[in-house]
């Protein structure tokens, strides 16, 4: 994570503090007051209704920004998808943290683990991410993913590595996540019920914001 300091016009990778609300130049000290809000992830496997809940969460949440990441998913510009998926997952953490300026919180909707986002540029200023688990049967699973239309590519082999991602999610909740990764079943329950328990969630672990008097405070 590398930003520009205003103080030398370095380029350099700051000390974040999530603690004092700041992330300070290495080589001048100048110190950068901002807001350091944990960021909100709402994965799971394909089929467990991840883009379906964006639209009420919104409704639910309008002092949050609620995102659907697949609609960065060609802004990596390169052939090898992991590193283009790399991208496009920082270039998310980027956006979340310059929301977060406004005091903002951010959820992103989409199949994210700790091991991609911990490797993120940005990663540092969060204090925390938090993982919920859209989670359902896998015959619920494997229904919907064959009524999807032709073009979206889910043959057997993709209903059978989702199936195996969902059980992957669900045997690793709390060791491959920290927080431990809390999961939702959507099987039968409507998106505008899946959406409240999703927004119950957020607000239940949202850090209170930080006063806007670091607006006021003297670069140092």
């Amino acid at each position: 994570m590398a930003v520009v300091c205003e103080g030398c016009g370095g380029w350099v990778e700051p000390v974040v503090d999530h603690e004092a609300q700041e992330w300070r130049c290495p080589g001048c000290g100048r110190a950068t007051p901002g807001r350091l809000l944990p960021l909100f992830i709402v994965t799971g496997a394909s089929g467990a209704g991840k883009t379906a809940v964006v639209t009420p969460l919104r409704g639910l949440l309008p002092d949050w920004d609620v995102f659907e990441t697949d609609i960065l998913w060609d802004s990596g510009h390169d052939a090898d998808p992991d590193r283009a998926w790399h991208f496009a997952r920082s270039n998310w953490l980027r956006i979340a943290h310059s929301i977060a300026q406004s005091g903002r919180h951010t959820i992103l909707c989409g199949t994210q683990v700790p091991e991609h986002i911990d490797r993120c540029d940005h990663r540092a200023f969060f204090p925390r991410v938090h993982y919920l688990n859209l989670h359902c049967d896998d015959a619920m699973r494997a229904a919907r993913l064959r009524a999807r239309p032709a073009w979206r590519g889910c043959d057997e082999a993709f209903v059978a590595e989702q199936r195996n991602f969902a059980r992957w999610l669900m045997g690793n909740a709390e060791t491959a996540f920290d927080p431990p990764l809390v999961t939702i079943d959507t099987t039968e329950a409507s998106v505008e019920d899946v959406a409240a328990q999703v927004a119950t969630w957020a607000r239940a672990n949202a850090a209170v914001a930080p006063s806007d008097d670091f607006a006021q405070v003297h670069w140092r």
